[in-house]
């Protein structure tokens, strides 16, 4: 059995994907490279081929019909063999030192039958053309090198919340808790960090820089323009967290930890501010009733959640009117560019 499975999910990626995998092979055999070529009309399935030729006992390559991020995501994991298992965009990459080290370790807990549910190393926005680069770390909320439980997690700052680039999961238990990324969506990716989180019961955090998340490329799916041009998209993820923060059978799992379940409400809000803010950016008619019809729905699935945030300033600054109004949905707009570094 490998001891990591890392899934890079392609679509047209044929530009820079080399770089994405020639940084995911220096992990050698320890390591189950899946390229998910989700219907590529470049070059993509040529070159995934081309690596599973030259490293038949690291690289599998699946081709699928267009499916979306989720979808890749979705198959990469179906095919996971590994103990772990890690999501690396076809544009971003691994640190090779950190990533050493990260193996290290994995087979240290592994060896000693400590298998974190949930692994976490800091990452690093790559913005282009920018000469110092932004990294997201979480010393002062995890404890470091050790093994731990939601019981030990201090608060996390804004914009410091546990994203894709960050996370490492137990492969199992990604099994075990039913993940399924919507098909044809973007920003699912706040889903695959967020569902999960109740069934993770042990954790394990190096404070090291991995993983590299390039921004620069105008159709970048984090550039301000496109998405609020995907705002349903990102309506719909942000719905599909409300529908699992409120289900009743979720309840007792995500109030188990009074920290997790405080992490998870931090995080549900911090989206449903980007929502909010990007249909107030727009400031068209029908983007502006989309944010009205979030709320509605906050409201109509959980009436005490929607006061809970309608009443803290991000709720206030995406529901008042006139100046003041208009002054916090700036201060929020900040946050949220802060959260997703927007290019």
């Amino acid at each position: 059995m490998k001891l990591l499975t890392i899934a890079v999910p392609c679509y047209n990626s044929e530009a820079y994907m080399s770089k994405c995998i020639d940084s995911l092979l220096i992990g050698g055999d320890d390591v189950e490279i899946i390229i998910v070529d989700d219907g590529s009309k470049d070059r993509t399935a040529q070159i995934a081929d081309k690596y599973q030729t030259l490293h038949p006992n690291i690289v599998r390559v699946v081709h699928k019909e267009n499916g979306g991020h989720g979808s890749a995501v979705n198959t990469g994991l179906e095919h996971a063999s590994g103990l772990f298992f890690k999501v690396v965009d076809s544009d971003d990459w691994l640190k090779e030192s950190s990533y050493k080290k990260v193996l290290t370790t994995l087979k240290g807990l592994v060896d000693n039958e400590t298998l974190p549910d949930m692994f976490l190393c800091n990452y690093v926005y790559n913005k282009e053309g920018e000469k110092r680069h932004k990294v997201i770390q979480y010393r002062a909320s995890l404890p470091t090198d050790t093994l731990f439980t939601w019981d030990e997690v201090k608060h996390f700052r804004k914009g410091h919340y546990i994203l894709m680039h960050s996370v490492i999961f137990r492969t199992q238990l990604l099994k075990d808790c039913g993940l399924k990324l919507p098909e044809h969506c973007f920003y699912v990716d706040n889903i695959y960090v967020f569902e999960p989180l109740p069934f993770v019961k042990t954790m394990y955090y190096m404070d090291i820089n991995l993983y590299y998340y390039y921004i620069g490329r105008v159709d970048q799916s984090v550039n301000q323009k496109v998405m609020i041009s995907r705002l349903d998209q990102q309506m719909r993820v942000n719905r599909i967290m409300i529908d699992y923060f409120t289900d009743k059978k979720n309840q007792p799992l995500i109030a188990s930890h009074k920290r997790l379940k405080q992490y998870m409400y931090n995080y549900l809000e911090i989206i449903t501010t980007i929502s909010s803010v990007l249909a107030i950016v727009s400031n068209t008619p029908e983007d502006l009733k989309k944010k009205d019809e979030l709320w509605d729905y906050l409201h109509d699935r959980n009436y005490l959640l929607f006061l809970k945030m309608r009443s803290g300033i991000f709720g206030i600054s995406m529901n008042l009117p006139g100046r003041g109004g208009r002054k916090l949905t700036v201060e929020a707009y900040k946050i949220a560019q802060h959260f997703f570094n927007f290019n």
